[in-house]
């Protein structure tokens, strides 16, 4: 009798096919009935809901005092032969050393040998990390709150026109700040800055610049120090550390030559309030692209960027919920 059935089922294929589809249905929801019982996981999703499933991580950050500032006023009269003109801002009294033609390889070691060996407090300590490897050294005091422009030259008898060809094994300058007194090295966190700074010569004329700022901390760490970018309707002043109008020319010579860091091309201007809601103060800064941007309410509905979309792995605030209402009354 089944064999009659399935014959007439064949003669009339459509319905043949038809059932073969309908018994397979039948037998899959018994299985998967029969494994999970009544309780099968079904996933629904509000069609309101506007947070995104995957959570962008939050970093915790802890706010440390900097009493190391560096920056280049002139940078365009900036070069090899005639020189360079630095202008610090420190906080306490520090030593301003200059280190000409410093090896690139060196100095990644000693920023190396600072995590695991021994801290780079004092120019002598980073010295014995470099051992030497550098053409010539100029030093000079830097009083508290003393911001008198200080001007450094590679002297004629080093004969140096040009660093040769990229990729360089040395880096044309490079500064490093340090706190003068002893009892000052024990108060604060940061005990000194190391710049790497690019100066024009025969090979590259590229404009003076620097290229990379290194936070050196007594625990025995060290950090890049980046620029935040945020949205305003007027330009923020430009800074030493980062690629203001440059030509897209001379940002891949940098590239091809191994001394542009990741900085965006182009300055953003500055505000302070959120590029979405244009009510809440701009407090978030998102990573990897340091767009600072978004308002603690905001924040929580974006994974891309707003400004450059971008996706954020990761985001800080600026200051604390407490820390905004108190700065909200003081100014109030």
């Amino acid at each position: 009798m089944a064999a009659v059935f399935l014959v007439t089922l064949y003669e009339y294929s459509p319905l043949f096919y038809i059932a073969l589809v309908s018994v397979c249905f039948l037998v899959t929801s018994a299985v998967v009935l029969g494994w999970f019982g009544l309780g099968v996981p079904v996933i629904l999703r509000n069609s309101e809901e506007t947070e995104s499933s995957t959570r962008v991580l939050k970093k915790r950050m802890r706010q440390v005092k900097n009493p190391f500032g560096l920056e280049i006023p002139r940078p365009a009269a900036a070069s090899l032969t005639e020189g360079v003109t630095l202008t610090p801002d420190c906080l306490e009294d520090c030593v301003l050393t200059c280190y000409w033609g410093c090896s690139v390889q060196k100095l990644h070691e000693a920023l190396q040998k600072h995590v695991y060996c021994f801290r780079i407090k004092t120019p002598q300590a980073l010295e014995d990390a470099l051992y030497n490897e550098y053409l010539c050294r100029q030093q000079y005091f830097i009083k508290k709150n003393d911001k008198e422009e200080k001007y450094c030259q590679l002297p004629e008898d080093a004969q140096v026109v040009d660093f040769g060809p990229v990729p360089r094994s040395r880096y044309p300058l490079v500064a490093l700040l340090t706190l003068a007194d002893e009892e000052d090295r024990e108060i604060y966190d940061i005990i000194a800055m190391v710049a790497v700074i690019h100066i024009p010569d025969e090979s590259y004329r590229l404009s003076c610049r620097i290229l990379y700022q290194y936070l050196l901390l007594a625990q025995g760490q060290y950090h890049d120090l980046k620029q935040l970018f945020m949205s305003a309707n007027s330009p923020a002043p430009s800074s030493s550390n980062t690629f203001p109008g440059k030509s897209s020319s001379d940002r891949s010579l940098l590239e091809k030559g191994g001394l542009a860091g990741n900085e965006p091309e182009l300055q953003e201007e500055s505000s302070k309030d959120c590029v979405v809601c244009q009510n809440g103060p701009v407090n978030w800064v998102l990573l990897p692209c340091r767009h600072t941007c978004l308002c603690d309410g905001c924040v929580r509905y974006f994974q891309q960027c707003p400004m450059c979309r971008q996706f954020v792995q990761e985001s800080f605030p600026l200051c604390s919920k407490k820390e905004q209402d108190e700065d909200e009354s003081t100014h109030g």
